[in-house]
């Protein structure tokens, strides 16, 4: 038989950085928007996720490209890619 290959898919996101304070992991602040159900309202939401950043290249203010990987730690479970400019 054949070995199948499978094609593992990795969630990505962007989002802003708000905290450098650790060695080697970054905050980073993910926006959406969000459908109130009952009235359609629009509605910001936002969550924070500790991203691993080897090379410590973060700065606070700078927008982010991040994606899933295996855990580092207990909270850390996504790791840095790319800087974007927007």
């Amino acid at each position: 038989m054949s070995e199948q290959i499978k094609k593992i898919i990795k969630r990505s996101f962007k989002g802003a950085v708000v905290s450098t304070k650790m060695d080697k992991t970054v905050v980073v602040r993910v926006d959406r928007t969000k459908v109130y159900p009952k009235y359609g309202k629009r509605i910001k939401v936002s969550r924070r996720y500790k991203i691993h950043d080897s090379k410590n290249e973060c700065q606070v203010g700078d927008v982010v490209l991040f994606v899933e990987c295996k855990p580092f730690s207990k909270d850390k479970k996504w790791r840095f890619i790319k800087k974007l400019e927007d």
